[in-house]
């Protein structure tokens, strides 16, 4: 009879069914079916993530007239907070994406896993490119344009310059073919990496603006209107990298003119 350690061991080397564990599946100890019952759930989760990655791929995969054809996948991150840039990234993935199996939707992963996810794309990428829009830039074309014009320059920094551009709901003006894909992030495996970059490369951003204007806790919501960040813009006011079109900075700004 094997010892529950051997068991432990065994278990995490293996990720499918051998004959050895049969002999386990009637063992009485209950140490050793809680194992195999962690075991059996990671093997779902595990086949799930595979799923979903090879969905991804096949997803990006259908763009291609030929097989050669290189795919760009463009996101972004920040368009909804009242502080800080929009940053967009674009990304070309390579045709063996095995170490980006759990690669998903910035938002659905952790900040850890994104930020692992991150060095990652960057490794392993064919090409990546990520662009700051400013909030200067945000209030002087709105929001919409500012982040068309961001994602449009990140996919031109692209080197070798990709066949066909994915863009998260956003249909861009570039010189090769351009889809704009609802929901992209979830469909697009090079969406989905695009995705991890903007949004830790923003986070990083903000990180730093909050040590530069620390009463309004950039570190906390990254520039977004949670309660805090509103209550800190009624007692301090409006700092540099707020968004001046944006309410209530917009209201804010009117009513200290007439003062």
């Amino acid at each position: 009879m094997l010892k529950i350690t051997e068991i432990k061991e065994k278990l995490k080397m293996t990720t499918e069914w051998q004959p050895w564990m049969s002999e386990i599946e009637t063992d009485s100890r209950k140490s050793v079916q809680t194992l195999l019952t962690s075991w059996r759930k990671k093997q779902v989760q595990r086949k799930k993530l595979l799923n979903d990655h090879n969905a991804k791929l096949a997803f990006d995969d259908s763009f291609r007239k030929e097989s050669v054809d290189l795919v760009a996948g463009i996101d972004e991150a920040g368009r909804g907070p009242l502080a800080g840039p929009v940053v967009t990234a674009a990304v070309i993935l390579p045709e063996d994406c095995s170490s980006l199996i759990g690669l998903d939707d910035s938002k659905q992963l952790s900040k850890a896993k994104r930020d692992e996810l991150a060095i990652t794309i960057k490794k392993f990428a064919i090409s990546y490119a990520v662009h700051v829009q400013s909030p200067e830039e945000i209030d002087r074309l709105n929001i919409y344009q500012a982040t068309k014009s961001s994602m449009t320059e990140a996919a031109r920094a692209l080197t070798p310059a990709p066949d066909i551009v994915l863009a998260d709901a956003m249909m861009l003006e570039l010189p090769m073919t351009c889809e704009s894909i609802i929901k992209g992030d979830a469909k697009s495996l090079s969406i989905a990496a695009a995705s991890i970059l903007a949004k830790t490369g923003r986070d990083a951003l903000m990180t730093e603006y909050a040590v530069q204007y620390p009463q309004y806790g950039f570190e906390k919501h990254a520039g977004y209107g949670t309660k805090e960040h509103v209550a800190a813009l009624q007692e301090y006011g409006p700092c540099e990298i707020h968004r001046k079109t944006f309410e209530p900075i917009k209201t804010l700004l009117t009513k200290s003119s007439l003062f």
